[in-house]
């Protein structure tokens, strides 16, 4: 499945959506947010995906946003820009299945933004993390503010975004950004086995998992403990017996 800006192959229930504007280095703009909340729909009424990558084509995986789209704007419409852009990445943050980023080279103010809002991020050996608006003169605007503390810490984060400074995979690596670090040649074959064990794993626990623990970080934390015991309860019905009878029958469970 392709679109302007994207495009969308789907096997063995793993949905690999690639980012295609490599003249513009993945550039993203007005047409990208159409692009991918169509994705996202898409995905979300198709029962047979279990797992979305992300990924970006050629050498970076987002290198921003469109700064030729942005140049002319007004106050108003940068800030309708920045709210498309939060909605996008939000209802990506809030999909059912895990959505996992294979960063495969720059990941800048918006790029860094967009793999902030998947569930974890692989990288690339040679990737580049940064948020660099304010050497525009600009603040990030899809949430960056709000996501890079709460994954990276508070002083990783302002260092980042107040010196406008890249970092490497091993220094993202080091505070947290992202998971994993993988040569660029092994990237996506490493991304895809990790999607296909996820794959594997009761569909019905993996949503749950995602829902209360994003759900639970909203909350304080006795809410939190509360929602998991409530939620740890409905799989007993179908999925947790299976897997159950699965193990002690010492054989592969049927999802």
């Amino acid at each position: 499945m392709s679109f302007e800006t994207l495009r969308m192959d789907v096997k063995d229930g793993i949905a690999t959506v690639t980012i295609s504007r490599p003249q513009a280095l993945n550039a993203l703009n007005s047409q990208f947010f159409r692009d991918m909340t169509r994705v996202i729909s898409e995905v979300k009424n198709r029962n047979d995906i279990k797992v979305m990558i992300i990924t970006g084509e050629g050498k970076a995986f987002v290198a921003g946003a469109d700064i030729a789209e942005m140049r002319d704007m007004n106050p108003e419409r940068a800030r309708e820009f920045s709210r498309v852009g939060q909605h996008t990445f939000r209802c990506l943050e809030l999909l059912g299945i895990p959505v996992i980023a294979a960063v495969n080279g720059f990941a800048l103010g918006g790029g860094c933004e967009l793999a902030m809002a998947c569930d974890f991020r692989i990288a690339s050996s040679k990737a580049k993390f940064g948020q660099p608006e304010v050497s525009l003169g600009l603040i990030p605007g899809y949430a960056g503010t709000q996501r890079l503390p709460r994954l990276a810490g508070l002083g990783n984060a302002l260092f980042m975004m107040m010196t406008g400074d890249m970092i490497t995979a091993d220094e993202a690596l080091r505070m947290g950004l992202v998971q994993k670090i993988v040569e660029p040649e092994q990237l996506m074959d490493e991304v895809y086995k990790i999607a296909q064990k996820i794959a594997s794993r009761g569909p019905k626990a993996i949503r749950l998992v995602k829902e209360v623990t994003r759900q639970g970080l909203q909350e304080e934390f006795d809410r939190g403990c509360a929602i998991e015991e409530d939620k740890f309860g409905e799989p007993f019905n179908d999925e947790g017996k299976e897997g159950m009878a699965a193990f002690l029958e010492k054989r592969e469970p049927k999802w």
